[in-house]
Parts: structure tokens; sequence; C-alpha cells
């Protein structure tokens, strides 16, 4: 097989490279099993540079619809050195970086003037790299550690100052980090107590910079110290000196692997699943060979191993990640396992789908995948075993492989490499979803009970109701319309700031989809967004949750708008659909509640109802419409 690097030099030599961009993920992917992390950088760095030379434009002229990032990059220093691994790490998640620079040390004024080089090209990130220049070019020398309190106290306040200016003028996310503390500057003071009170002075400035994550739903703070610890080193003192890039370039791709998980999530291409083989991966053994009882999760010291790897994985899922179980096994002995073994934290209700039996685990994945409504591509899928790995890379493309080996040490620190399951912030509902899906199996049973789809439809009993988000909802809101993807009318997704701008908006119309039905609460499972004008309404967007498609919520909630548009006296409501590689099943949404095409522009489709005859919901939907002039169902 031809190594990664050389497959891609190959296509860049012969012009290929933009036409073969859908291969690009899997070729990095490779690059970074490998376990040599100095070679592992310089690979990315060198990977980074042959993509940057194709372009986006070139891409994007052989693959339309690959999303694109613009991405600004600004700093207290030298900072083009991140654009190389930055691209590398967009492409390996089927991203384009649309990389945009700000001037040297220039900042401020890169992120506060419209008219600057960063806000006319309305990047989706801003990413401000800190450094400990940001603070120690304000200290003179020589100097105590109350005049390095002294300087950080004032650089806080002016990032303070930053991130307000910032959110005022854009809706894009804003990326800082926290900053090492160089052993170059400890060590200028000679004495023990001296060090320890700049130690917790330059924690403190780290800490207030974590803070301003909390104040700010559009800014992320990046903590450098987990990167750090990980083992490169926070700088070069020969590139500090002389190019005055600050952070060194082991650290810079460490970060842009960060700032990947971000975008991904940003993008709409967070996992939601993680499927776990069992025998060398949960725990230790072969349970067809050894039985329950040759099998240790504690006990022993490759057992307790794999009992820190179940905690692990316990702690994903009680942040929403859905597990699920794919092993060749037999399936009464690999439930009496899970619900009796005595070593196991993870136990059969914590996984809302278990396949266990001797067929192909593509198929498994496959099957896991419909069962829950999702995509191949929500899965992540762990396995000690390079031949299944390889199976299912080859079965069930889309799904992310997590290449697991003998030493059971190492699954946490595999596991947790690639952030698949990051998401901006976290909700209630990510908190609830394990129960949710469970729940989703009753109404299945339910489903699969009745004798048709109307008498499914009828005994669920469901409920909506269709009103302006309230503030609490806003986190929600923006991380729906950034996952949902079959039911995203225009591909449209929303950063963590705008659903607060969108709702203070008098032009703007933002409506949150709540759902319930006989098993509970669905919680908020879609959004529509529009724009008044004097006579009509534009709707720019309708999102709904895979989870509730096919029981008539995204019909209803049209039905309650054009009803709505109609009493208010507006004359027409437009609307738009744009295809995405994902959206194909709602193509035909707009014609089947009536409304008229009136022009296409490219691949676009521009719709019009004139409201005369307005669809109906369908009549086992109990609807509440809470909008301002709306009649209460």
């Amino acid at each position: 097989m031809t190594p990664p690097l050389d497959r891609l030099r190959a296509l860049r030599a012969d012009g290929g490279l933009a036409a073969a961009y859908h291969e690009v993920p899997g070729l990095l992917a490779g690059l970074l099993d490998d376990a040599d992390p100095a070679r592992r950088t310089a690979d990315l760095y060198r990977a980074g540079r042959l993509l940057a030379g194709a372009g986006p434009e070139a891409v994007l002229r052989h693959h339309p619809d690959t999303p694109v990032l613009t991405v600004a990059i600004t700093g207290q220093s030298t900072v083009a050195e991140l654009v190389d691994p930055l691209t590398a790490e967009l492409a390996r998640h089927g991203l384009l970086l649309r990389p945009v620079l700000g001037d040297f040390g220039g900042y401020l004024r890169d992120l506060t003037d419209p008219a600057g080089p960063v806000h006319p090209a309305a990047p989706d990130l801003a990413l401000c790299l800190l450094d400990a220049e940001t603070v120690f070019a304000e200290v003179l020398t020589p100097w105590q550690p109350e005049d390095v309190a002294a300087a950080a106290d004032r650089v806080l306040g002016r990032l303070a100052g930053l991130v307000a200016e910032y959110r005022r003028i854009s809706a894009g996310t804003l990326v800082l980090n926290t900053v090492p503390l160089l052993r170059t500057h400890s060590h200028q003071l000679v004495d023990h107590r001296s060090r320890a009170r700049l130690g917790a002075v330059w924690r403190e400035f780290n800490a207030g910079l974590l803070r301003l994550a909390e104040e700010h739903p559009s800014l992320v703070v990046i903590d450098l110290d987990p990167l750090v610890a990980d083992g490169p080193p926070a700088h070069d003192p020969r590139l500090a000196a002389y190019a005055k890039a600050r952070l060194s370039a082991p650290l810079l791709a460490a970060y842009a692997r960060e700032i990947g998980h971000l975008a991904r999530a940003l993008r709409g291409r967070t996992r939601k699943c993680l499927v776990l083989d069992l025998d060398h991966t949960l725990w230790d053994g072969v349970l067809a060979e050894d039985g329950p009882d040759g099998v240790a999760a504690a006990g022993t010291l490759r057992g307790e191993a794999f009992g820190g790897f179940q905690r692990h994985v316990r702690q994903l899922a009680s942040q929403g990640v859905l597990l699920a179980v794919s092993s060749k096994n037999d399936r009464a002995q690999v439930l009496r396992t899970l619900r009796e073994h005595p070593d196991l934290v993870l136990r059969e209700p914590d996984f809302v789908r278990v396949n266990a039996d001797w067929s192909d685990k593509a198929a498994h994945l496959l099957d896991i995948a419909d069962r829950l409504g999702l995509a191949p591509d929500a899965l992540v899928f762990a396995d000690d075993s390079p031949a299944e790995r390889a199976r299912v890379r080859h079965g069930a493309p889309g799904v992310a492989v997590l290449p697991l080996d003998d030493e059971p040490a190492l699954h946490p620190v595999r596991l947790l490499a690639d952030g698949w399951f990051d998401v901006p912030r976290l909700t209630e509902e990510d908190r609830d979803r394990t129960a949710q899906y469970r729940t989703e199996g009753e109404r299945r049973r339910l489903r699969e009970g009745s004798g048709s789809l109307a008498e499914f439809l009828a005994e669920l009993g469901v409920t909506v109701e269709i009103a302006p988000p309230r503030p609490h909802e806003y986190p929600r809101l923006a991380q729906l319309t950034q996952r949902t993807n079959q039911f995203n009318l225009t591909g449209l997704r929303l950063q963590p700031a705008e659903p607060a701008l969108l709702a203070a908006d008098p032009e703007r119309l933002l409506l949150a989809v709540q759902s319930a039905d006989r098993f509970g609460p669905n919680g908020l499972v879609g959004a529509l967004l529009g724009r008044r004008t004097e006579d009509r309404l534009l709707l720019e967007n309708v999102w709904l949750s895979c989870r509730v498609l096919t029981r008539g919520i995204e019909q209803a909630c049209l039905a309650a708008l054009l009803a709505h548009a109609a009493a208010t006296g507006l004359r027409a409501v437009d609307a738009r659909y744009r295809p995405t590689a994902r959206n194909l099943r709602a193509r035909d949404f707009y014609p089947a509640l009536g409304f008229t095409e009136i022009a296409r522009e490219g691949d676009q489709v521009y719709y019009r109802h004139d409201l005369t005859e307005r669809p109906h919901a369908p009549g086992h939907i109990r609807l509440d419409l809470r909008v301002e002039g709306a009649a209460h169902a």
C-alpha cells in the first residue's frame, strides 16, 4: 500500500489532488496512527502544506458540497505556522480551510475593527493565539511577581473587552487559549517563594481566561495545559527569538487538532454513538473461550486497566454519548455477563443496542444506525482487531474507526484523542439522551405492534408546541441546528451566539419546536427561522431532529405557520430549499404543502405559498402555537 504522504505528493504532482479530495480523510487518518509524535507532527505539517497548495476553490470545482470553514488567525506573535496543520486537521474531517491571517501582533485591531482584515471575510471561527509575551510585553525589567500580576490584570480586562466587542460585531465563534508559563520566565526569579507567587499569579490569569467562556456563549477557550502535559514543548527558543513564533510547532499541531474537533462540531459532524467490541476491548479475555468467569475488568493488572477504560466510557455516556455493542459472541451469554459479572462498570441498561451474534460487524453497525435513526457517520467503532476494523471501514463507510490494540492502559488515550463527541456547550437534552433513545425503543415496539402507520400515530398521542425560544434554550437550539442534517432545508447552521441575536431582532422570526407523546417529552426537536417584510414572510430555514421525523410534526409546524401568516395579514410566505449531501429526502417538503416553485438559482429552489388554500395540521397532533397574534390551539 502506498504511504499516505507519498499518495498526497503524487496527487499534487499530477494535478489531481483537488479531484481526489474525497480520499484525503482516509489518508490523513493513516498518518495519525503513527506512534511517534515527532514524526506524526512533521507529517501533519507536510500534508497540510500539500493540501493548502490545492486551494479550496479548486476542490469545490470537483466537490461542490464540501463544507468550507473561513478561519481568521491572529495573535500576539507570528501565527502563519498554524495554517498547515490546521489545513490537515480540517481535511481529516472533510472540511476545507479558507484562512484569513491578521497582522503581526495586531490581534486587538484585527478582532475589533469592522474594516480590518478579519471582519469583511465573515469568519466562522476567529483564533486569537495568546502566548507569554501577551503579558510580559507589558512588564519592565527588572520585575517582581507583583508587576506581572498588575500586567496580567490589565491584559485580562482588555481581553474581556475584546470578547464583548467581537460578539457585538460578529456572530462567529471566537477562540482564545490559556498561556503556558515558561521556565525562562519563572527562573529569572532566584528564590522559590517568588517563583511560587509568580506561579499563582499566572494560574489566576489563566483561570480568568477560562471563566470568560462561562460569560460569553460565542467564546471558546482552549486550555493548553493538558496539551503541554502530553509532551510537546511550549516553545522553541530559536523560533521565538528569530521568527517571533512563540508557540512551538508540536504545540500548534496539538492546538490545530483541538480546533479541528471544534470545527467539526460547529459543522454538525459531532458523533453521537460509541459502538464497542467486548473481548479485549471492554474486558480482558474471550467470552466464547473463557466463559463469563474467565473474563475480567478488575482484580488483575490488565483487568484493572479494562475497568479504567469502562469508567472513561461511562463518563462520556453521562454526557449524552450513546453506547452500543457489536460483538461476535453468543447473545444470551453476552447479556448474562453484562447483567451479572461482578467486575463490570458498564451494565446492560447503559447500552441502547446490543448486537451480539456471529454475523458481520459492518452489518451490526448499519443495523445500530438504522435502529437509532442515525446515519452511519454518527457512529464511532472501537475494536482491538485490525481485521474487524478493516471490514468495517469497507462495509460501513462513514463510521469512524477507533484503533485499539493489546495494551488496555492506552484505550482511554485513543478513545479521547480525537474528540469525536465534542460539543461547544453541553445541554440538559444531551444528558438525557440515553434515556430518550431507550424510550425510543418503546415507541418502536408500539409501531411494530400497530396495524398501520395511522394507527400508530393515533396511539402515540403527539403534542407540539411552537413558541419563541426562551434564553435558557438558546444553547440547545444552536446545537440542534449544528447537528441536524436530514431535515435541514438549506444546510444552515447557527453559531452559539446567533439564537440570542436573532430572537432580539424585530425583523426576524425564530421559533422553537417542542414535542411530547404518551411516552414522555422529546424536548426541543425543531426550529423555524424567518424574516419579516411588509407583506410577506421569508422562511429562511426549517430544522427537525431525525428522532421525530415521519410523525407529522414538520407538516404541523408549517400548517401552523401558514395559518398564522394569513391571520396577521401577510400576502404570501416564501421559502428556499438548497440540497445538501444529507437532506435530499426533504426536497419535496414545500411542494407537498402547496408551495409553488418561483425561481431557481444554481442548485437552490425558491418557493411561494399564496396562503389561499392552506394545508391542515395532521389530525393526530395536538398543536399549540404561542406566537404573538396567534390563537392558541
